[in-house]
């Protein structure tokens, strides 16, 4: 019971240890937080790469991150943090938490193979009185019915369930907490640091020892408990409606092109009403959270066995923002045959592959989807992003010759783009801004046949 004590219900620097398993967007900046506060902390990938360069002292993040590759090389130095491929390392750690990757299918349906392989492999060589946290996002019923299980299962351990089995399991006792992050690329350690979570715990007293935990790395928010479900359900519930919202304004901004609207200046008066805060309309949504993070909340009434009710609203919008690349794509098309020029013939010039300005994160990108329906149709289609490896390129040589230039990302290299002088060496000087990234007169001032989204 000293282990539960001491290093679970009041985990301390001085002598509880952390394993991290997945250091990648999530795990990684987390590990270099917990280090940062003084926890000794193994990091586990199964990407023996990502693990060399870790244990070097080199960030496997590229994109602009302010902090991280510092506070990494740091932490690294001072012994702190050390990364394995080796589960059995993880044997020594008194809190381990998860942050692999959960996408859905074409079908929607979430695929757990990280989640899953993380769970068998850690439940063959965990400790009693064990606390394991789930950082990433689930369907609501995940956690219980699937990871608890697993663990349960292979370590021979039982998940207390109440707080007064804590003192009745003893050697036989694991704990299992939720607390689903909420960062974002180009702001990991600052969202780390000032945004709020919620610790749901399998007991009220592990939500509490948990909001111990992270009180240590959560320096400017609060720290709610709740039990797993609720957890699971505030971090898929987030996404879905940042998502509802998204599409609302995507749906305004295709009624405006279509009767002849702005968007941006109906959304910017909208706004000045009390209460009323529109969000930003644009060529798509990407990322590892809002394509699929409402999916796995409606996927929760399948998982936990109701036919009582099934979402409509979620899958709505869903749906509108996986349009907004095909509009582009219309948008392309119509441009093309305005100009005369076959789709055999056109080149499109595509701004930004990323899913997220200035970061090289492209999970979900709107502009993979963007490209592979110009390629099905024969257009040729270049991609220029300065900071995807597979795309920095010198913007103004591969732009000659081409038709159409698509903004697809708003990196802050393309906001002082030189217009004149890509005037001169395109073919056709066509400009589709996907972002709403400059002014229209001041683009067309350069000669520039210039469209954008929401502006009929």
């Amino acid at each position: 019971m000293n282990r539960l004590r001491e290093h679970i219900l009041y985990p301390s620097p001085t002598h509880t240890i952390i394993g991290v398993i997945g250091l990648g967007y999530v795990g990684l900046p987390v590990a270099c937080e917990f280090a940062r506060a003084g926890f000794q902390v193994i990091g586990l990938d199964i990407k023996a790469e990502r693990v060399a360069k870790i244990n070097a002292g080199v960030s496997p993040i590229e994109g602009n991150e302010p902090g991280l590759a510092t506070l990494l090389a740091e932490m690294v130095r001072t012994k702190k943090l050390q990364a394995t491929t080796n589960y059995r390392d993880l044997q020594a750690a008194h809190v381990v938490t998860i942050n692999v990757e959960t996408p859905v299918d074409d079908a929607h349906v979430p695929q757990y193979h990280a989640l899953r392989s993380a769970s068998y492999s850690l439940g063959e060589v965990i400790q009693a009185n064990t606390l394991v946290i789930i950082e990433s996002t689930v369907a609501p019923g995940t956690t219980l019915n699937m990871v608890k299980v697993i663990l349960e299962q292979v370590s021979g351990l039982t998940v207390a369930t109440s707080d007064k089995s804590l003192t009745q399991l003893d050697d036989k006792a694991l704990f299992l907490g939720m607390c689903p992050e909420r960062v974002m690329p180009g702001r990991l350690l600052d969202n780390l640091r000032n945004l709020s979570r919620v610790c749901g715990g399998s007991t009220p007293e592990i939500a509490k020892a948990m909001l111990r935990l992270y009180r240590h790395i959560i320096l400017n928010a609060d720290i709610d408990t709740s039990d797993i479900l609720t957890a699971e359900l505030v971090k898929t519930t987030e996404n879905a409606y940042r998502d509802v919202q998204i599409a609302f304004a995507n749906e305004v901004a295709l009624i405006c092109e279509a009767i002849g609207g702005d968007v941006w200046k109906v959304r910017e008066l909208v706004n000045k009403s009390p209460g009323r805060h529109m969000l930003l309309p644009g060529a798509g949504v990407g990322g590892h959270c809002i394509p699929k993070d409402p999916w796995l909340l409606a996927h929760a009434v399948k998982l936990l066995g109701s036919n009582l009710f099934t979402p409509q609203l979620i899958p709505t919008a869903r749906a509108t923002n996986e349009f907004m690349p095909q509009h582009l794509f219309n948008t392309i098309l119509r441009k093309l045959s305005q100009y005369g020029i076959t789709q055999e013939q056109g080149k499109v010039l595509i701004l930004g592959y990323s899913y997220l300005e200035d970061s090289d994160d492209t999970r979900d990108t709107p502009s993979a989807k963007l490209t592979n329906l110009l390629q099905q149709e024969n257009i040729q289609v270049s991609v220029h992003d300065p900071f995807v490896t597979s795309y920095k390129n010198n913007l103004y040589k591969q732009a000659i010759g081409y038709d159409i230039l698509v903004l697809m990302v708003k990196h802050t290299e393309y906001l002082s783009l030189d217009f004149q002088r890509l005037h001169e060496i395109v073919r056709n000087p066509i400009f589709i801004d996907g972002r709403k990234a400059f002014i229209p007169q001041v683009i067309k001032d350069y000669g520039f046949d210039y469209s954008c989204i929401g502006i009929g």
